[in-house]
């Protein structure tokens, strides 16, 4: 989907930048993940530049997962490398940064602003350790022409969704057509697929700091992601299966339902995808009679404290945490604003029309355990829910691994 840029909508932003005097000769560089849209991100900090004379930003990529994401840039903390200035961090990483002394506090900055998880997760110990970059939640994407070819409404439960795959099976013969596809791989997305079945039935694994794990709802949830597989809903492989490998599956036309964060969106509009106006959003199903849940996810901006320009890159930092910025990145990059406002924005509306509802789901989104040892957490329940689907391990087991060594980690 190609968006004009229209020159009002950075008006105010351009004036903003303006209004503080650049900084002269100054060379920045900021890590981008290489899935949240760095060609679109471009065009921001093009802008940026035109109105800082002297002050130039280059983009670094990599990794199209948190985990790869992560143990570069852990790599590069650890080092003291100067060569990075701005980071962008996962939802679920600035607590540990700053509890490791790598990210440079925000003093001062009023994060009212912001929906009040990004607030939150920015936040540690009274202290602004990051600014947000683009909210997020997991969604159900499907095959909007699928469903009224077979008068099916988008499914509320996980059961309607398997009775849906197996309608649309049946009837499409087509043995390249996969029912649901969702993140299985040991990854940070297979963590959201054990919590979302799991937060569905009422639980949660940490409140107030404390473990609150419940084996049974546990072995509910492992149990519900490997039927799907052993019935066919899923994949035999979906244990290989990454976010983005969901996304290009569903892109290429060979999935009816899949789970996936709002940046997949823009893909399947664009000029290469075989469901461009054929794509549908909803709320992912809830289990049974439980609650729609969805993970909250989103990236926040870092400044490295090893930065030789810290004045300049902070000030990078708020402009790309900017309301403009954020209706931008809505508008022409399907990433959702972290501003309440945005959500009702008309030029955000008229290019993604399905934000409109997303603000309900974003600002209901379950937060994973907010701690400095959520990468222990996370290995945890990754390489267990992948071993699962694998049929290395059964869910009852599979269920007893998770709680005993999550004890040990979360006393």
């Amino acid at each position: 989907m190609n968006i004009r840029i229209t020159a009002s909508l950075f008006a105010a932003t351009s004036m903003l930048a303006f209004a503080v005097p650049a900084f002269a000769d100054t060379d920045l560089k900021i890590f981008v993940s290489s899935q949240h849209q760095p060609d679109v991100w471009r065009k921001v900090l093009d802008k940026y530049e035109a109105a800082n004379p002297g002050v130039k930003v280059a983009i670094e990529t990599g990794g199209n997962t948190s985990e790869a994401q992560a143990q570069y840039l852990n790599t590069v903390m650890s080092a003291k490398d100067t060569n990075l200035d701005v980071l962008m961090l996962d939802v679920i990483r600035p607590a540990q940064y700053a509890a490791a002394g790598w990210t440079s506090d925000f003093s001062g900055k009023d994060m009212s602003v912001y929906l009040p998880a990004y607030a939150e997760a920015n936040t540690v110990d009274g202290k602004i350790v990051a600014l947000p970059a683009f909210a997020d939640a997991m969604f159900l994407y499907y095959r909007k022409d699928l469903l009224d070819k077979y008068g099916i409404t988008p499914p509320k439960t996980w059961e309607e969704l398997a009775t849906a795959t197996r309608t649309i099976a049946e009837g499409e013969k087509n043995p390249d057509l996969q029912g649901l596809s969702f993140q299985g791989k040991a990854i940070e997305g297979a963590v959201c697929t054990f919590l979302l079945p799991y937060w569905s039935q009422g639980r949660n694994l940490v409140e107030n700091g404390k473990l609150t794990f419940d084996h049974d709802a546990a072995v509910t949830a492992l149990k519900l992601w490997k039927d799907f597989v052993d019935q066919g809903v899923a994949k035999k492989n979906i244990a290989e299966v990454a976010t983005d490998d969901t996304r290009k599956e569903f892109q290429a036309g060979t999935v009816a339902f899949a789970v996936n964060w709002s940046y997949a969106w823009t893909h399947f509009q664009g000029a290469e995808s075989a469901v461009a106006g054929k794509v549908g959003v909803t709320r992912l199903p809830a289990l049974g009679s439980g609650e729609q849940a969805s993970c909250l996810g989103g990236w926040e901006w870092g400044v490295s404290a090893y930065s030789t320009h810290q004045d300049e890159a902070k000030k990078l930092v708020e402009y790309l945490s900017g309301e403009e910025v954020s209706v931008f990145m809505a508008a022409n990059g399907s990433l959702l604003p972290t501003y309440a406002a945005a959500y009702k924005n008309d030029e955000v509306l008229k290019a993604v029309p399905w934000f409109a509802d997303a603000l309900q789901v974003v600002e209901t989104a379950k937060a994973r355990p907010v701690t400095p040892r959520y990468n222990e957490v996370s290995e945890v329940i990754r390489t267990t829910v992948n071993a699962v689907l694998a049929g290395v391990t059964t869910p009852e087991d599979g269920a007893s691994q998770i709680e005993a060594r999550l004890k040990r980690i979360l006393r």
